[in-house]
């Protein structure tokens, strides 16, 4: 199926173009679904959401193109229509968000540490950079690449890097069935029961801990999660495709809470983290959501205690440091990356960090 291609394109590079002539920093804006994420969005608005529409999609190749306009419902439906889906599971936040939203945020559900996360599935995409230019990195097939994967950088830079047309990404099939197991049992042995289940060949889809219940979902051919279900035990979750929907979207009854909330990135087998609080783990123990009054330090001292580290995901200052600070060669990294493709320092400034 394909689209032609229209002149909304040459509108953006023309409105970059001139931004950067004026040296005007220019607020990337799609629906506004992931607005509350990052630090305090500034510059002059620019609306994406006209530029959308799915550009090439072939289900046998498992390959589809779209613009970053392209509403990720409407993406995911087409996909549902042919048995295919996004592996990573984004989240949406709403019913308008995008798959430029998506892809900026870099955002992935809880079949990640199975499937993979957003950028592992990303096989090029286009870009204009801060002088104006329309760029192409990558195509529509899966290959070795040198240097940096461009592409795959814009994926969680907050539009930091460049302005995202159009994304071409690998699909794959639906599973032909799915259970969610769940059993009571204590945080630790949760963890460890997790991490030790990660190392078999069972079906895993998903795994998370609420504070007294384990989950377990499995996903593959009706054979094998029947065989995997007879072995787990646990009793079934009638509801369970809601339940995971409710984690990835963060309905959940736990976030149901106006204090900060922290998504701790850490070793999926680190040990209880001890901070006071209510906390949520997801991905296998690798993702610990954590609603906490503790200071920003003390969260992110323990993070990096444990091999990972802390986000203010929601709530709290927003004009300070809301993603953990980088070593200084990391940053000068990231710098050298934002000078190369965005000179001026014109695309969302300080919407990742205050640097740039």
């Amino acid at each position: 199926m394909r689209i032609p291609s229209n002149d909304i394109s040459q509108g953006l590079m023309q409105r970059v173009t001139e931004a950067a002539a004026q040296q005007q920093s220019l607020q990337l804006c799609g629906s506004g679904s992931k607005v509350f994420l990052g630090r305090q969005p500034s510059g002059s608005p620019l609306d994406l959401t006209g530029h959308r529409g799915v550009i090439n999609y072939e289900p046998r190749e498992l390959v589809i193109t779209a613009r970053a306009g392209t509403r990720l419902d409407e993406l995911e439906a087409l996909l549902a229509a042919e048995g295919q889906m996004l592996p990573f599971e984004p989240p949406h936040f709403g019913d308008t968000a995008t798959l430029g939203g998506t892809a900026a945020c870099g955002l992935s559900g809880p079949r990640r540490p199975y499937a993979g996360a957003f950028r592992d599935f990303v096989l090029g995409a286009t870009l204009i950079n801060g002088l104006g230019e329309r760029l192409r990195f990558g195509g529509e097939v899966m290959k070795n690449v040198a240097g940096y994967d461009l592409s795959r950088l814009m994926i969680g830079a907050m539009g930091t890097l460049g302005l995202l047309l159009d994304i071409s990404l690998k699909v794959l099939p639906l599973p032909e069935t799915e259970c969610t197991l769940v059993q009571t049992c204590g945080e630790a042995q949760a963890i460890e029961l997790m991490n030790r289940l990660a190392g078999t060949p069972m079906p895993l889809s998903g795994a998370a801990y609420d504070g007294l219940n384990l989950y377990l979902r499995l996903s593959g051919s009706e054979q094998g999660v029947m065989a995997a279900q007879g072995q787990l035990g646990g009793e079934v979750l009638e509801e369970g495709g809601r339940f995971w929907q409710r984690l990835r979207e963060l309905t959940h009854p736990f976030f149901d809470n106006r204090r900060p909330l922290w998504r701790l990135s850490v070793a999926s087998a680190a040990p209880p983290l001890g901070l006071p609080g209510k906390q949520f783990i997801d991905w296998g123990g690798a993702q610990r959501w954590l609603i906490t009054d503790q200071s920003a330090e003390r969260v992110r001292e323990v993070a990096v205690r444990q091999g990972g580290h802390a986000q203010l995901f929601r709530g709290g200052d927003r004009t300070g440091a809301v993603n953990q600070p980088l070593p200084a060669a990391l940053m000068q990294l990231h710098q050298q990356l934002k000078q190369a493709l965005d000179p001026k320092g014109i695309f969302n400034p300080g919407r990742l960090y205050p640097e740039f």
